[in-house]
């Protein structure tokens, strides 16, 4: 049974400025990796919203409203894919969506109400990237180890991995993965997933991405610049050395660079959490909770 979702109307003046204004903001945001696209260059931080996420930057120029708005005069939407006409106009079929992309939906729904019901961890240090160099024949990024290969490997022997998220642990080195307080599963992933995670922040951008035109525009760049901002971090955590590219490092093997890197995780997480909030009641407006707890594999998500 459906709950009810009140609706507006906006005139097509109004609209069609948040829409010009949003690719605006949107472009902005992508600027400096378009630029660097056309020349064939590649950056070891700012591609990997483009790369591991595999999003191009065209999808974050298109703003959608969300449910219930009305967009007056807006026939040409009438093409696009989950609109429908409405009595003033036209607006987002979020029922079509919900049949079409049922599991989807519900998978990730589920999986954001868990996240944001946990309390945050802050223990991990960003150790998750140590690991995946962790007596590593190669490394997964084109740049030097800032304490070189057995430098490396001796942070991760100090330390208690703990690692909650799967998307992480699974690039793990094979001599690393035992080392991690819990050995993680795609299965799992709804179980631990928590908000302290710097990868759970970011992935709230991927799922903001994945819900389409349910996801009013703001919600999607805000998102977007979170993971980005939560990537800087991730990296200058690093065991990286990214002096040249403009990045100081978090010293995570030291106490000074421990209390840095949580101040900083947290400031990310209470972001991440009211994102959350945000996309979910954008999402579930208009319906009661979602029936099952369905969780998708990575060729689905």
């Amino acid at each position: 049974m459906n709950a009810l979702l009140e609706t507006c109307t906006l005139p097509r003046a109004e609209w069609s400025e948040r829409a010009e204004a949003h690719a605006a903001r949107a472009d902005a945001l992508t600027a400096t990796h378009r630029a660097r696209a056309a020349r064939g260059q590649k950056h070891p931080v700012e591609d990997f919203l483009f790369t591991y996420y595999s999003y191009k930057p065209a999808i974050l120029r298109r703003w959608h409203p969300g449910p219930g708005v009305v967009l007056a005069d807006a026939d040409e939407r009438l093409a696009w894919r989950w609109y429908r006409p409405a009595a003033d106009g036209v607006e987002v079929d979020a029922d079509a969506f919900r049949r079409d992309r049922g599991s989807l939906y519900r998978g990730v729904v589920n999986l954001l109400r868990a996240t944001a019901a946990r309390s945050a961890q802050f223990g991990c240090f960003g150790l998750h990237e140590w690991a995946m160099a962790y007596r590593a024949d190669e490394v997964r990024h084109a740049v030097p180890l800032r304490l070189g290969p057995r430098g490396t490997d001796a942070v991760v022997e100090a330390h208690d991995l703990k690692c909650t998220h799967f998307d992480a642990f699974r690039f793990f080195t094979p001599d690393a993965v035992p080392r991690n307080r819990s050995l993680l599963s795609r299965d799992l992933q709804i179980d631990v997933e928590q908000p302290g995670c710097l990868h759970a922040g970011m992935d709230v951008y991927k799922w903001a991405v994945k819900l389409g035109p349910l996801v009013p525009g703001a919600i999607l760049l805000d998102a977007f610049e979170l993971a980005r901002d939560i990537r800087i971090l991730d990296m200058e955590a690093s065991p990286y050395d990214l002096t040249d590219w403009g990045y100081s490092p978090v010293a995570i093997e030291t106490p000074e660079g421990k209390a840095q890197y949580v101040t900083r995780q947290r400031a990310v997480s209470e972001r991440s959490q009211v994102l959350r909030a945000s996309l979910l009641a954008a999402v579930t407006a208009g319906v009661d909770t979602p029936d099952g707890a369905d969780f998708l594999r990575p060729e689905s998500v």
